[in-house]
């Protein structure tokens, strides 16, 4: 295995002005202390490729949840002159039998619990399971996690700032209590494992669902970074005849707009409207992220809105809501050449800016 340092990883989109490199100490750390793989070797969570570029003569299968990280896995080992791997969504059946299962902590405890359990059928008593993580990714109930579902489970010391899970396999019959249920305004809403606030609503996306604007009949409707859909279920709720596009970069959550939505839509998992026909859309709607797993960064954000002022046609809108903090006015008025606010709270804002 070559040093992640020498294989040229880039994150996706290739953006110059992300800083932030295509691997970590964790990552490191995990290749370091592997060893020799055997039979055959999963990798879930792969941030973007890099544990999989690095294994690729083990012919590594990959689970996620993201398909950038596909993207980014499929562009990193394309650049070094290798081949494909199996890319699996995190609603895919893995493999029926796993020897080498590596596991790098997700964000998400809930994504973690569903896809340990969905895992769990394939490992057997001679499988190899090593997780990584940076430690303050690594919590008792992430161990607790790996106890409860696949076996005995033990840390390494920490190297820097990162750590290593150690399981021995004895996996328990356990049952996804994923996907979870949960009621707002009428609308009963499903929401698979990793999918933005879980059971609940999150009262950044109350506060926009307030300050929605009204549309019309056929208006091209984007919801973009739609998680489990319910703005554009809303739009569709009160505007039946809106022609509403759902759009994420989540498997997970696209099938839980699909699942939300009753009403004719479009469904999409990919990299935002960066394919979108320049001019298609007349309103796009936005609750952008401002973390990029642990990293807390505005380069998504800022895309989404490039790739919305692209897809607008002239007259067309862009509503968001964000962290009042975050200052996303000041790059709505660089881009668009003006930004309104629509509504405020001592928390969040809801701000609109109109294609020229």
């Amino acid at each position: 295995m070559s040093p992640l340092s020498d294989l040229g990883l880039r994150r996706y989109p290739d953006d110059p002005r992300d800083e932030f490199r295509a691997w970590d100490a964790a990552d490191e750390y995990l290749l370091d202390e592997l060893g020799e793989p055997r039979g055959t070797v999963v990798v879930f969570g792969d941030r973007w490729g890099a544990l999989v570029t690095a294994l690729a003569e083990y012919n590594p299968v990959q689970i996620t949840d993201s398909y950038l990280t596909q993207q980014a896995t499929r562009a990193n080992l394309d650049r070094l002159g290798l081949p494909e791997p199996r890319l699996l969504s995190v609603l895919d059946s893995p493999p029926p039998r796993i020897d080498t299962l590596l596991v790098r902590i997700p964000k998400s405890l809930a994504l973690l619990e569903d896809q340990l359990v969905r895992l769990a059928p394939s490992v057997h008593e001679e499988t190899k399971i090593v997780g990584t993580g940076m430690v303050k990714e690594i919590h008792t109930s992430t161990l607790a996690l790996f106890e409860k579902i696949l076996g005995p489970t033990r840390t390494s010391l920490a190297v820097r700032k990162a750590r290593l899970i150690f399981t021995e396999p004895r996996p328990a019959q356990a049952t996804s209590r994923f996907p979870v249920t949960y009621s707002h305004e009428g609308l009963d809403l499903v929401n698979h494992a990793g999918v933005f606030c879980g059971d609940r609503l999150d009262i950044g996306t109350r506060f926009f669902l307030k300050n929605l604007p009204e549309t019309s009949k056929g208006q091209r409707v984007v919801d973009l970074g739609c998680g489990n859909g319910i703005v554009g279920a809303f739009v569709l709720k009160d505007n039946p005849d809106a022609d509403v596009l759902f759009v994420d970069e989540s498997y997970a959550a696209v099938a839980s707009a699909r699942a939300n939505v009753q009403a004719p839509a479009e469904f999409l998992v990919g990299d935002g409207l960066a394919d979108a026909e320049p001019g298609s859309a007349d309103l796009v709607l936005c609750n952008p992220p401002f973390h990029s797993h642990q990293a807390v960064t505005d380069a998504t954000a800022w895309r989404m809105f490039a790739q919305a002022k692209r897809a607008l046609r002239p007259g067309g809108e862009l509503r968001i809501v964000g962290n009042r903090h975050l200052g996303y006015h000041v790059k709505l008025k660089r881009l668009f050449g003006n930004a309104v606010m629509v509504a405020g709270d001592p928390k969040f804002v809801v701000l609109s800016s109109v294609r020229r």
